[in-house]
């Protein structure tokens, strides 16, 4: 179960990072991206198995690429 989180964990804690570099709250980067505010907060905590959709308005919202989102570093 934990294998298949994975990538949730990688690309919730990725938002997570790029979000506080850019100094916005998590209710900011939902207006960014067109999503709502406690829909961040279940993917920053790997909650939500998001849409490619969600995905590009996410890193559009937070300004990189897709793969930066789901690169584990």
């Amino acid at each position: 179960m934990m294998e298949d989180k994975k990538i949730l964990i990688i690309f919730g804690n990725n938002v997570r990072k790029f979000r506080n570099q850019l100094d916005i709250s998590q209710e900011e980067l939902a207006d960014r991206a067109g999503v709502h505010r406690t829909y961040i907060g279940m993917i920053e905590r790997a909650e939500k198995n998001i849409t490619l959709i969600s995905i590009e308005k996410i890193a559009k919202a937070l300004q990189v690429e897709i793969e930066t989102l789901i690169k584990e570093v």
